[in-house]
Formats: structure tokens, C-alpha cells, sequence
């Protein structure tokens, strides 16, 4: 399994709780070498002013406790 599918399966862990708030998350791009990952959010995350919290404390601890080589999560 490759970096891309291990972190589209740490996203759908992540996406029902992100849609019960009313929002979504799609991954973007997946740099290997500098370990950062793009994602999108969308509906209520697009906006809400937590997002950045929701995107730094949920998304990107959780994707870095599953794939080290991960550094960080950024929202495109």
C-alpha cells in the first residue's frame, strides 16, 4: 500500500465525524518527499473558524500517529 491509500484510509476514519458537523475532507496531493499532505475542506470545515484547529489537533495528529513519515497537513 502505497503513502497515498494509507492516508485516503486514515481520511475515511476521519470523514463521519467531519460530516456530522456538516462538513467534509478530500485529499488534494500527497508529497512523499517533504511528507505534507494537501487536503481540502468543504461545506460547514470551508468556513468554520475551528478549522485550522480541527485540521492541526484532528487530521494531522491522527495521520502522523499512523504514518510517521507524514509531517504536516496543510488546507489548500
Amino acid at each position: 500500500m502505497n503513502t497515498r491509500e494509507r492516508v485516503e484510509k486514515v481520511l475515511d476514519k476521519i470523514r463521519p465525524y467531519i460530516q456530522s458537523d456538516g462538513g467534509d475532507i478530500s485529499l488534494v496531493a500527497v508529497d512523499e518527499s517533504s511528507g505534507v499532505v494537501k487536503v481540502s475542506l468543504s461545506g460547514a470545515c470551508g468556513t468554520c473558524p475551528s478549522s485550522t484547529a480541527t485540521l492541526k489537533g484532528g487530521v494531522e495528529r491522527m495521520l502522523r500517529q499512523e504514518i510517521p513519515e507524514i509531517k504536516e497537513v496543510v488546507a489548500v
